[in-house]
């Protein structure tokens, strides 16, 4: 059994995939870009503004599907430039706040979605 997630908190999907599906206790959300939800068009700002988009769109998502970024268990980030990884480290602090911090896959990748430097996907814990 599966359930959809979809809420304007966080940009809809673009393609044929959804914002999450909740399944056995977990939550899987889609990886999210720095994209204004209200606009569908990247944030500016910088890069600590687009992170701090990253994880609004991904918190907007997880509280949805019944978790918060307190029951996250794991998260995916994509760097195009691993040169970044302190800021994120940074901004993501402040979002995962709650020990124990979530397992983390740091991944370099040549590009991303509308040209955005950072991507975030998570897995969390949710109430049946």
């Amino acid at each position: 059994m599966k359930r959809a997630v979809l809420t304007p908190g966080a940009p809809a999907p673009v393609g044929p995939y959804s914002q999450a599906i909740v399944s056995g206790g977990f939550v899987f959300a889609s990886g999210q870009i720095p994209l204004d939800p209200a606009t569908g068009k990247l944030v500016e700002g910088g890069f600590e503004a687009q992170a701090e988009r990253v994880l609004d769109n991904l918190r907007a998502v997880l509280e949805a599907a019944g978790a918060s970024l307190d029951s996250v268990v794991r998260t995916n980030v994509f760097l195009t430039d691993l040169a970044l990884f302190p800021r994120l480290n940074a901004v993501y602090g402040r979002y995962f706040t709650a020990d124990p911090k979530p397992a983390r896959s740091t991944i370099g990748v040549a590009a991303l979605p509308l040209g955005a430097p950072l991507e975030i996907e998570a897995v969390a814990a949710v109430a049946r």
